[in-house]
């Protein structure tokens, strides 16, 4: 097997690598798997029975070339095609009984985060934490339903990026009002105990935007980091998608295309971190994901 550290795909190849292969595993050992798009004749007679997927093709190729390409342009943001962005879309809108298909956006991609505040509430903090070692909830690749706990080892390397993608309808409640998505990062030096914060902030009324911030020096040893999403003195709706959290050449972000951003873990998964803990939560105060038609 052939080991690399980084590959540069001419744009003339895009197309044919993606249709060949496609990501496995991005924390432990990240590697390519190969893509399983042929099928024998019993899978696909068994698909066809009880499957979506024969309507939405039906769907897929009524779309226009540049329609096709739209949806390809915003998988480039996921871990997709475009054909496999497309039948994830059409599949909640369809167990959702929502007529027709969505237009495609850069910004966001079917599932989102949703923070509200209402009532009294007029904060929130949210956190998901990056110690050096941590577990996840890992799927057992070609056995449905399966997973295991997986320890994850995060070495840190800067430069630290991050990109976030939101939208807000947020009002003024209180005499010091912010919102935004920044990271914590833990440092030492000399004995002493530092943090460093890398932030990104919200405007309080905007349509879909992606914003991005880098750090890439500190003094001494790094020893972890923590992202926190916090809004103060606001109340209103906050949503955000593709969160990206780039080290070491890979990005590190749980849940970054927000499928369950307030996921509970229990019985043998216990010892996995939430994607996003509630720091402050007050009544009135949530977060959830959500499919906004």
């Amino acid at each position: 097997m052939a080991k690399t550290t980084y590959v540069s795909i001419p744009p003339e190849l895009i197309d044919l690598y993606r249709k060949g292969l496609k990501p496995d595993d991005r924390f432990t050992i990240p590697r390519m798997r190969r893509n399983d798009t042929l099928l024998t004749r019993q899978r696909i007679r068994g698909l066809t029975a009880k499957s979506l997927l024969p309507q939405i093709a039906i769907l897929w190729h009524a779309f226009s070339d540049a329609e096709r390409l739209a949806w390809q342009t915003a998988s480039d943001e996921t871990n997709m095609n475009g054909w496999q962005l497309f039948v994830q879309d059409q599949t909640i809108r369809i167990k959702n009984k929502l007529a027709g298909s969505a237009t495609p956006k850069i910004t966001h991609q079917s599932w989102i985060g949703q923070i509200k505040l209402g009532g009294t509430a007029k904060q929130i903090k949210l956190a998901q934490y990056h110690p050096h070692n941590y577990y996840i909830k890992k799927k057992v690749y070609g056995i449905k339903g399966l997973y295991y706990p997986l320890m994850i080892t995060e070495d840190f390397a800067l430069p630290l990026d991050l990109q976030i993608s939101y939208k807000s309808n947020l009002t003024i409640a209180g005499v010091n009002p912010y919102a935004k998505f920044y990271a914590s990062v833990w440092h030492s030096y000399q004995g002493r105990d530092l943090n460093t914060e890398v932030p990104i902030s919200f405007d309080f009324s905007k349509d879909w935007e992606t914003l991005t911030a880098s750090l890439s020096t500190v003094i001494g040893y790094i020893v972890s980091y923590t992202l926190y999403i916090e809004i103060n003195d606001l109340q209103g709706s906050l949503f955000f998608d593709n969160v990206k959290v780039v080290h070491s050449s890979q990005n590190w972000a749980r849940d970054p295309y927000c499928k369950n951003i307030d996921q509970q873990f229990t019985k043998q998964y216990y010892q996995v971190p939430k994607h996003w803990a509630g720091e402050i939560l007050p009544v009135g105060a949530e977060f959830d994901s959500v499919y906004i038609n």
